[in-house]
């Protein structure tokens, strides 16, 4: 295993995107807990600024899909901060519905968020750690990149790209000091999985989320599974046979992905498709 410079969190400028709720607001209490310098951006500019007045941090606003705005974003960041030691690509939307059902812009959105936004950071702050022979990048993805689900295929798609994404680029710059991590969540109790009952499949809280992205900066594991013990049955399920695998999909239920379960979930819905429709008249 490659030997990493040692990163110490008391003092650090650590940049957290979709930091206004969330596992990204978990995250930003648990640096600035551990004495870290915390960026906070958000596309909701308010709820940056309420989770920056409540740790300390400071607050910024930032379109993940645009790389102007990250750009923006880390360069007010290092004026406020200092270099970048940490970043933590947390930013994501989840839309669920068949695949046919979906519409166009949302897909887009999607990748644009969930890949683009990842593609973006990463392109970004590389350069400057690269340069200081030191750093680490946390790319929130989730089990949903390993282990596929009916009614979440765009988002799969999204997931198994920055999966790869991470692994990948974690191999071409271990030799120059700068290591790369994913977190895998299962379903997350956020808004994000809103009205979705995925049972059996766990729902982690944010702040044990926020834990494995601040561990990443101690072990520098290449991946993180929350909780650890569905990365091996997300493993495991790789090599059963198709055949039982799809009965105890069946057994779980696993087309509810489908559909709408709440009215929580046609609201978290109605607001994609609001934004979506708002950045394609833009």
């Amino acid at each position: 295993m490659t030997k990493y410079p040692h990163l110490d969190l008391d003092g650090a400028h650590v940049a957290i995107t979709g930091a206004g709720q969330g596992i990204g607001r978990a995250t930003a209490e648990r640096m600035a807990a551990l004495g870290a310098r915390v960026s906070i951006g958000d596309l909701d500019l308010e709820a940056a600024k309420r989770t920056a007045a409540d740790i300390g941090g400071t607050a910024h606003h930032l379109d993940v899909a645009d790389p102007a705005s990250f750009a923006a974003f880390l360069g007010e960041a290092e004026q406020a901060n200092g270099p970048l030691t940490v970043l933590v690509n947390n930013a994501g939307i989840m839309p669920n519905g068949g695949f046919l059902d979906l519409s166009d812009a949302l897909n887009r959105a999607t990748m644009e968020v969930n890949v683009f936004g990842v593609v973006h950071g990463m392109r970004l702050a590389l350069p400057g750690m690269l340069e200081r022979g030191r750093g680490h990048i946390v790319n929130v993805a989730s089990l949903a990149g390993k282990f596929p689900v009916k009614g979440l295929a765009i988002y799969n798609a999204s997931k198994f790209a920055v999966v790869g994404l991470a692994a990948a680029t974690r191999l071409e710059y271990a030799p120059h000091g700068v290591s790369i991590s994913a977190v895998l969540p299962s379903a997350v109790d956020t808004a994000l999985a809103s009205g979705l009952d995925m049972r059996p499949i766990p729902k982690a809280k944010p702040e044990r989320i926020a834990d494995a992205v601040v561990d990443s900066v101690r072990t520098r594991a290449a991946e993180i599974a929350v909780p650890g013990y569905v990365g091996a049955l997300a493993t495991l399920a790789a090599v059963t046979p198709e055949p039982a695998l799809n009965a105890f999909r069946r057994l779980m239920r696993d087309d509810r992905a489908l559909r709408p379960d709440s009215p929580e979930r046609d609201g978290y819905r109605a607001r994609l498709d609001q934004d979506t429709h708002r950045e394609e008249n833009a």
